[in-house]
This record gives C-alpha cells, sequence and structure tokens, in this order.
C-alpha cells in the first residue's frame, strides 16, 4: 500500500460525522426489521441482514453498535438500545462453553456499558455497574476454561472445531481474560484449585505468536514474515503442534487476510493493555521484558505484511494467495476493484486491521521511535481514508450494512454472488460494520482530545 505521510486525523472528520449518520439509520433499520427468531444476523444478502454461522458469534456486535453509536453522538436511544438488548438477549453468550468469541460478544456490550458507566458518560447505579462487572468475570472465567495444554508448557483457547484447534482470531476475543483479571477474578477448577486469567491470557498469546504467526525464520517453505495461519492443529494426545491449517482462507500456506487483521489488532491491544501492569504483576510470568518482546515481534511481523502485501489504497484481497490474483496482474499496484471478476476484497480486514496499525503507531511512538510508529499510524490512517468513502461506505437508506464488500466464507460460498458477477461483492458483515464503528470513535476521541479508547 502506498502509505499517505501528510493525512492528519482532523482531515477525516467529515467521512466520519457521514458514517456515524448513514449507522444511524442502518442500526435502526436492522432493530426494527430483523426478526431475532432467524438467530444472530451475521451478513447482508441484497442489502438485508441474514443469520448464517457456525456459532452465534456477532450478537455482541450488533447491540455493541448502538453502544458505540451513543458514545460517538451522544443519541440516548441507541444507549437504551444497548442496554435493553444487553440484558434481553446477552446472558446465553456470557455462560456460553462452545466458543472461543466470549471478547467479541461480551466485551462489545457489558464491556463497553462498563467502561460508559465508569467515565460517566450515563448514570448508572452500583448495582447496575456490579451486574456488568459479574457479566464480564463470568465471561472471562468461561473463555479460560476452554483450554488445551501444549507439550513443554504453555496452552491455549481453542476454538469451537474442538481440542485440538487454536484459531488466530482469538487473539483479539483474549480481550474478555484481560478484563476479567482487571476486575479480580479468577477461573476456580476442580479442587478449588485457583487459575489465573493473566497467566492464561500470556500463555494463549504466546502460542499465537509462536504458532499462528511467521517470522522468516525457516519455519517451513512457505514461512514469510508477518504472514499468519488461520488455524494451527495439535495432536491433543501428547501436546504437539502438527500443522497449520485453514478453514476460512484459501490454504494453510496463504495468508486469509481477516485473520492476518485479528492478529494485528489483537497484539497491539494487548501491547497497549500490558503498559497498564505492574512489573511486579508480570514477574509471576517471566516478567514484562519477555512478554512485551513477544507480543511487540509479531505485531510488527503483521503490521508489516499487511501494508507489503495490500493494494494501494489499503483495502486488502481476502486472501494474499488467492489463486484468481494471478490474473489481476500488478493488483497491489493500484487501489483495490471490489467489482473485478476475479477475487472480492474484504472492507471487514481493512478496518480490523487499521485499528491494529494506529495502535501500534501510537505505542510505538509512546516507547521514543517516533518515526518507526509514524509509519504504521499513518498507515491507519490512509486505510481509513479509503474505506470510510465510496464505493465502501454505504449510504443507502435500502442497505442495512454499513461498510461494503465485506467476506465471510469464500470456500464454503456463503457469501451472495450478485446477479452479473462472478464473485461476492456489495455486502456487509456484523463485524465489519462493528469494526468500521469501533475505529471510527477511536479517532474521533483523538481528534478531540477525549479519554484514549480501550477495551480495559
Amino acid at each position: 500500500m502506498r502509505i499517505d505521510t501528510a493525512l492528519e486525523p482532523r482531515q477525516l472528520r467529515t467521512k466520519i460525522g457521514r458514517l456515524w449518520e448513514a449507522s444511524a439509520a442502518k442500526i435502526r433499520s436492522i432493530e426494527s426489521a430483523y426478526e431475532p427468531a432467524k438467530g444472530t444476523p451475521v451478513f447482508t444478502v441484497r442489502g438485508a441482514y441474514t443469520s448464517r454461522g457456525w456459532t452465534e458469534w456477532t450478537q455482541g456486535f450488533q447491540f455493541g453498535s448502538a453502544i458505540l453509536q451513543y458514545d460517538a453522538t451522544g443519541e440516548r436511544e441507541f444507549l437504551e438500545m444497548g442496554r435493553r438488548r444487553t440484558v434481553e438477549r446477552m446472558a446465553s453468550h456470557v455462560t456460553h462453553a462452545g466458543v472461543h468469541d466470549h471478547g467479541f460478544n461480551n466485551v462489545s456490550t457489558y464491556g463497553n456499558l462498563l467502561r460508559l458507566a465508569r467515565e460517566g458518560r450515563f448514570e448508572a447505579s452500583e448495582w447496575e455497574r456490579n451486574f456488568y462487572r459479574l457479566a464480564l468475570q463470568a465471561s472471562g472465567a468461561v473463555q479460560a476454561r476452554r483450554w488445551s495444554p501444549i507439550r513443554g508448557g504453555g496452552g491455549y483457547i481453542y476454538s469451537f472445531n474442538g481440542p485440538h484447534s487454536l484459531f488466530v482470531d482469538t487473539i483479539r476475543s483474549l480481550r474478555a481474560l484481560g478484563v476479567a483479571h482487571i476486575l479480580g477474578h479468577a477461573l476456580m477448577d476442580e479442587g478449588d484449585r485457583k487459575v489465573s486469567l493473566l497467566d492464561r491470557l500470556i500463555q494463549h498469546a504466546r502460542a499465537t505468536a509462536q504458532f499462528s504467526v511467521y517470522y522468516g525464520e525457516g519455519r517451513d517453505a512457505y514461512d514469510v514474515r508477518g504472514r499468519t495461519a488461520h488455524e494451527s492443529v495439535f495432536n491433543t494426545n501428547d501436546g504437539n503442534f502438527r500443522c497449520p491449517n485453514s478453514q476460512q482462507g484459501y490454504s494453510p500456506f496463504s495468508t486469509w487476510t481477516r485473520g492476518l487483521a485479528w492478529a494485528m489488532c489483537g497484539f497491539a491491544e494487548q501491547l497497549e493493555f500490558f503498559e497498564t501492569l505492574a512489573d511486579e504483576e508480570l514477574a509471576p510470568f517471566g516478567g514484562r521484558a519477555s512478554i512485551e518482546s513477544f507480543l511487540r515481534k509479531a505485531a510488527l511481523a503483521t503490521c508489516d505484511f499487511y501494508i507489503d502485501n495490500t493494494a494501494a489504497d489499503g483495502i486488502p484481497y481476502w486472501d494474499t494467495g488467492a489463486p484468481g490474483l494471478a490474473r489481476l496482474g500488478d493488483c497491489l499496484n493500484r487501489p483495490a476493484e471490489p467489482f473485478n471478476e476475479h477475487e472480492p476484497v474484504d472492507s471487514s480486514a481493512a478496518v480490523i486491521g487499521a485499528q491494529g496499525l494506529l495502535r501500534l503507531g501510537s505505542y510505538i511512538e509512546r516507547r521514543g521511535e517516533k518515526e518507526t510508529g509514524r509509519r504504521y499510524w499513518q498507515a491507519g490512517l490512509t486505510v481509513l481514508n479509503t474505506v470510510f468513502d465510496e464505493p465502501y461506505l454505504s449510504r443507502d437508506a435500502g442497505h442495512q450494512g454499513l461498510i461494503l464488500h465485506s467476506v465471510y466464507h469464500r470456500p464454503n460460498g456463503w457469501d451472495h454472488v450478485p446477479e452479473g458477477r462472478k464473485v461476492p461483492c456489495g455486502e456487509s458483515s456484523m463485524w465489519g460494520d462493528y469494526h468500521a464503528r469501533e475505529v471510527a470513535l477511536y479517532v474521533q476521541r483523538v481528534m478531540d482530545g477525549g479519554k484514549y479508547y480501550t477495551f480495559f
């Protein structure tokens, strides 16, 4: 991608304002038209949100979007919508023992509400705050209970595929453990054994950095620095790593760009989280230097790979090894083409990855490395300058999606291909729309000199 080194956050103000204006109408449309009996809304087909998923992992993005809308605009109706729906429909997600998505569902709802209450953005009684706290504490413990040990020490939170499966996605959902830990919680296991949520967070992050991210160090014939594997497969009999795999990407040896974006955002966010913890708290787990070293190595590698393997305007194609890319020629040295006939772009990877670039840039600048940090910061702004405008931002009142040209599951053929087209385009996803709102709020707070937006 071509990084715009002169772009400033204030230059995005008009685009962000248009995003929130469009967002309000779309949240209202989904709230009034969607039938909950159909399941959680996941992605759009012909502009209407529909349900199709492996698990119920997007409900928190639906109601969390309303909460973010209130945060950004002060429109009270969205706060009340988010509060009401969180109470009515999110309890099952708190105790859902079958998924790795607690940070997505519960931090986006209960977490955002507790954060806003603590910031004094709305009046919440101590009992209401305790309700949010308890939900977040339970969610973190339930997430941490999905545990598979690795031979030689360590372990990981296994995906819904089963105990053999480590998903790269979970690094971003790992924040559920971080929130529960800072709320003073732990997992109580057999025989009243107290399990540290911080310990499991660190172990999972380390396993993801080791097995899901490549560093150009000769791991295999496709070891390119910064690329990621969607799934890492282990032998549960002995805890040994067996092979990379991919559920939603083209292959285990190419890079599914949404998985890459989850890693970019998750590792950068965890670096910021660990900045807030005392050295004494980290000492039992190897110490600050050891922890921040592997987090930083993974964040830098993945963000560099994104920059080097994304189209000139900052929008990635859905997988860097997708076979149709060869027919697009030199596609990385020109703007992405969402209406091409060979391979889809993925705008959801763009908005998730942009947040990772911005957070990493901010973190590195705070460490005194201003030139290096500035590169990532400007890359993040460059992505947003593209994705917050046409043909990605949808201002069509008849379309329930906010950010167009998102891809869910290309190998399974779940994404809608419009009549007359050969590849998916023109549709939105609940995670893409949520993360567009989240990164817009992040930049808006920076522009306005507000409190820095974090999950913790």
